[in-house]
């Protein structure tokens, strides 16, 4: 699976590491549901983070469809719910 983080550039990233994700992406719908900032910025930052570490970063000139769209880590609250789906940000 390729993933974008917005402003950062692609990585492939095996689909196995979804459901280590989605606990991330659960969480994240929590906080942004109460409205918790710190609890936000935290657990996005840990998604990224994650994302970063279990991918493999791709030439900045490739240019892969990506089937993930993420948000940059500075992403305000109101933008990543402008991204969210139903099952938040990874589908699943």
């Amino acid at each position: 699976m390729i993933v974008r983080i917005m402003g950062e550039g692609q990585v492939r990233l095996d689909d196995g590491r979804l459901t280590a994700l989605n606990e991330l992406d659960n969480e994240l719908l929590t906080e942004m549901e109460r409205g918790d900032e710190s609890g936000f910025r935290r657990t996005l930052a840990a998604l990224l983070d994650a994302v970063r570490g279990a991918g493999t970063p791709l030439p900045d000139d490739s240019l892969e469809p990506s089937e993930l769209i993420l948000p940059s880590p500075d992403a305000t609250l109101e933008e990543v719910r402008e991204m969210l789906s139903d099952d938040g940000l990874i589908p699943g």
